[in-house]
């Protein structure tokens, strides 16, 4: 147990081996998320990769508490940065439910007006982000019991506005998917490449959730709960749980969303070779033959 000012750091000696461990994972991970952001000149995949990099430095704090588990600036840093990560995550996660829409020329399917939907979710996500990072800093520097509750109270704030982010955007996805279905099946055409999308949009949003469920928890519990009292949580709930969604990104990464792309494969349409663009506003799909001109009507 690490104690300094009556503020208890860990009630453990942080593990070297895993801290460097996931320092190396997220390092790699976060260095592929460059490349391919950089390759296929995805800018609003900039904030995903930033997550990445603050899971880095999360861990290489940890690491540094091993050795020196009463240091304040290591704690601090590992705290706020492994805390607020998964917020960047959710941005970039946001704005690709609006990137697919447009891509697939079906934003009159969204329930929200798809020029609001993206401020509307993003602007939650960085007000919960500062939340989080502002009651993180004042848990982490606090040299009192009160100071400690207000940061610890400040950071449940932020998580459950994140969560109930998080659950009106699945709504919203949801609403989506089964609108774009609907349109298609009475259309007698079916197309799969959007709807992948979609799942992927689905299994990372259901990670972090999961993660910041269990956060929720964690704080609810107090510095003297289970979760905050065993180091295992953390790598099983969150390093093992932000990985995994760092990965399914890097291998899913969504460089279909933008106008044109071919992300929603042939259309079974007897085998003429045309592409879906989109859905027009009378329900009709938009393609484009082998020729690459446009059939169908909008």
């Amino acid at each position: 147990m690490a104690e300094k000012g009556g503020y208890v750091f860990y009630h453990y000696t942080p593990s070297i081996a895993a801290a460097i461990i996931f320092v190396i994972i997220f390092t790699i991970l976060t260095i592929a998320h460059t490349y391919r952001m950089i390759k296929h000149k995805l800018l609003f995949c900039l904030a995903f990769t930033i997550g990445g990099l603050f899971e880095t430095i999360g861990y290489i704090g940890r690491a540094l508490g091993h050795s020196d588990p009463q240091g304040r600036n290591a704690y601090i840093v590992q705290s706020l940065m492994i805390l607020v990560a998964p917020a960047l995550f959710a941005a970039t996660i946001y704005m690709t439910l609006g990137r697919l829409m447009r891509a697939t020329h079906s934003e009159h399917l969204s329930p929200v007006r798809v020029t609001w939907l993206t401020k509307l979710f993003v602007a939650g996500d960085i007000f919960s982000f500062f939340i989080q990072g502002g009651g993180g800093g004042i848990q982490a520097s606090g040299k009192d019991g009160s100071k400690v509750q207000l940061g610890e109270n400040i950071i449940l704030g932020g998580l459950f506005l994140q969560i109930i982010i998080f659950g009106l955007f699945v709504v919203v996805s949801i609403i989506f998917h089964l609108r774009m279905k609907k349109t298609l099946s009475s259309k007698n055409v079916g197309i799969v490449g959007w709807e992948k999308r979609l799942w992927v949009l689905y299994l990372v949003s259901g990670l972090i959730m999961v993660r910041n469920v269990v956060r929720v928890i964690e704080y609810i519990l107090g510095r003297d709960g289970y979760l905050l009292a065993e180091e295992w949580p953390i790598y099983i709930f969150d390093a093992l749980l932000m990985t995994i969604t760092m990965t399914v990104w890097l291998v899913w990464y969504p460089v279909d969303v933008k106008p044109g792309a071919a992300l929603s494969g042939d259309v079974e349409n007897g085998g003429r070779g045309t592409r879906l663009v989109g859905i027009g506003r009378k329900g009709w799909p938009v393609g484009t033959n082998g020729a690459g001109k446009y059939s169908g009507a909008a």
